[in-house]
């Protein structure tokens, strides 16, 4: 019995292509990667929780309600932070599932390189570094104005702290930022453990200024008798429209149960302990967010807002000045705790983008896991013995019967792996003994792999439409009408066909597992989609000079210093003989 042994850089005139489709091993105890250090095993659900929330509860509240509420949403700012959160919640059953399954450092960027191929995963990576480093930049340069609020005033900090503007070049720097992303750097760098305590404290503190803030904004509201919330301009100053791209815009704040998935290699028992800390975390967030938003809108008319201290400058609108004071330290910690989350990720990568994969990698977990697992070239001649022993064991079972390829990398001698050749099957068998028919293996991997991009091109369409209003009315209806019917066409092909038996193999098995696929994974790709095509013009015109670098990078020198250039991959089936033969080998 033939099976394929290929090294992916010895596939003569596919080298290109076959690097960006080029699939990692989950980690397990048989394999590690070279080079790769264990990290300490020190986190619970309580240390994930605090994670979760520190890392997501800041800018999100600090900065972000002040320019949604003015520039997008108006007094509807609660709703863009329930889309958001709803998104995300999707989002988080998918992660969960992946998680428990694949509990390593890498989050996103390495669920994507296990489940679709390389260089989407490299793609989402660089694309995301470019978002947490603006993120973390966003948060830092945050704390500046709350923190010059116990000097005296937002220009009251000391020179040595004080933003200063760099005449000619037109930039402003904020070194209180750059001294705080210092000194969060190398707490981190102290330990995980150490790191978590220090985030726990000031999430415990954060979570008191956020209680404190909805009880007193509360009071004030009832009192004064919400007058954020009696304009003529109604609810919607901005549309729907405006409501759902400040949606697209606060979603940045839901990345704190990344941070959470980011952690797996960390958790003492992360097949039980990852989606209760992701669950707890998002939902006391979302939570948080849409009471504050409530009374804080309430409290002062959207248009009346301060964009950098929208919170405090609320309170102290109405003569509380201690609260702002009071406000102002809950602030400069929840500020100070999401850095902490922004920086923990550069051992993962979160966002949109992110998210969408997710959700793609959780249909191929189900549907096409992947079916080769890749071995060091150092054991190929481990891998040839046992190839050998296949074809040469069983006289009856031939090469053409086997079902598998034949194939090899450009350093094996035998014969027997030649040159990569695949059987036809018909696409439909009949079983004698039932009298039905059913899809044979190969061509339901086939099916399910090309519903699945007809889906996600499908929900691309729809979301499209659905949000450019510019485009022509009947062309509007027409792409909108093809987008629906690919959607729905792959819901319907994808819940009729079964699921492959190779899921329940696939990484760690037991823990937690994504409810209503395929239905689930595909209404949070759809979601993900809207929101990532409202995120306007200007915003993807950026990051596309930075995804156009990345590509570059990529190309010339990603591509050919990648960990799995020399890997040889063999059938999934056979892995655990390659890994018993290659422990006596070494015993």
């Amino acid at each position: 019995m033939g099976f394929l042994v290929g090294s992916q850089n010895g596939v003569r005139g596919g080298g290109c292509f076959r690097s960006l489709i080029r699939r990692k091993q989950v980690d397990s105890v048989h394999f590690k990667p070279h080079g790769h250090h264990q990290l300490a095993k020190e986190l619970s659900v309580p240390h994930l929780t605090a994670i979760g929330v520190g890392s997501t509860i800041g800018a999100g509240i600090y900065i972000l309600v002040g320019t949604v509420a003015r520039e997008h949403s108006g007094p509807a700012l609660f709703i863009s932070f329930l889309v958001a959160g709803i998104a995300a919640a999707l989002s988080a059953f998918c992660y969960a599932e992946l998680a428990s399954r694949c509990p390593s450092a890498g989050s996103a960027y390495h669920y994507s390189y296990i489940c679709v191929g390389e260089g989407v995963a490299w793609l989402i990576g660089w694309a995301l570094i470019l978002e947490y480093t603006i993120g973390g930049s966003a948060v830092a340069r945050g704390i500046s104005p709350n923190l010059a609020l116990f000097f005296g005033g937002r220009d009251s900090l000391p020179f040595f702290l004080a933003r200063q503007h760099i005449p000619g070049l037109d930039v402003v720097v904020d070194p209180c930022a750059a001294v705080l992303v210092l000194v969060v750097t190398g707490l981190l760098c102290v330990g995980i453990k150490e790191s978590i305590l220090a985030q726990a404290v000031v999430t415990s503190i954060n979570v008191c200024a956020m209680l404190f803030i909805i009880i007193a904004g509360s009071y004030l509201g009832f009192k004064t008798g919400w007058a954020g919330y009696e304009l003529p301009a109604g609810y919607f100053p901005f549309g729907v429209d405006g409501m759902l791209a400040g949606s697209a815009t606060v979603f940045f704040a839901y990345i704190g149960f990344d941070s959470v998935a980011s952690t797996a290699e960390e958790v003492k028992n992360p097949q039980r302990d990852l989606p209760l800390g992701i669950g707890l975390a998002l939902s006391i967030c979302c939570c948080l967010y849409m009471l504050v938003s409530v009374v804080i809108v309430g409290l002062v008319p959207y248009y009346a807002m301060d964009p950098d201290t929208p919170i405090s400058s609320a309170f102290a609108a109405y003569g509380m000045q201690w609260a702002a004071y009071l406000v102002a330290a809950g602030a400069v910690m929840a500020l100070c705790s999401t850095l902490m989350g922004s920086i923990l990720p550069q051992v993962s990568v979160g966002t949109l983008l992110a998210f969408t994969m997710v959700a793609i990698s959780v249909l191929i977990l189900r549907y096409v896991p992947p079916n080769e697992v890749p071995f060091p070239s150092s054991l190929q001649e481990i891998i040839d013995s046992v190839s050998l022993r296949y074809s040469t064991g069983s006289p009856n079972v031939t090469k053409e019967k086997s079902g598998f390829y034949a194939g090899t990398s450009m350093d094996s001698n035998l014969p027997l792996l030649g040159k990569a050749t695949a059987i036809e099957y018909p696409i439909i068998v009949k079983q004698e003994a039932q009298g039905n028919f059913v899809i044979n293996e190969g061509s339901r991997r086939k099916i399910a792999g090309w519903t699945i991009t007809a889906t996600c091109v499908g929900a691309f369409l729809l979301a499209y439409a659905a949000s450019d209003l510019n485009l022509p009315r009947l062309l509007r209806f027409i792409v909108c009408g093809i987008g629906l019917a690919l959607l729905l066409f792959g819901l319907i092909v994808l819940t009729c066909i079964e699921q492959d038996d190779e899921r329940h193999n696939f990484g760690h098995s037991g823990g937690f597992i994504c409810p209503f696929v395929p239905l689930l994974p595909i209404v949070c790709f759809l979601v993900n989609i809207y929101l990532l095509i409202n995120l306007g013009a200007a915003t993807w015109t950026r990051v596309s000079v930075w995804l156009i670098v990345g590509v570059l990078v990529y190309t010339f020198y990603g591509r050919t210093h990648s960990s799995l250039l020399d890997a040889v991959y063999v059938p999934a089936t056979h892995a655990d003989e390659i890994y018993r033969s290659s422990g006596e080998s070494s015993a």
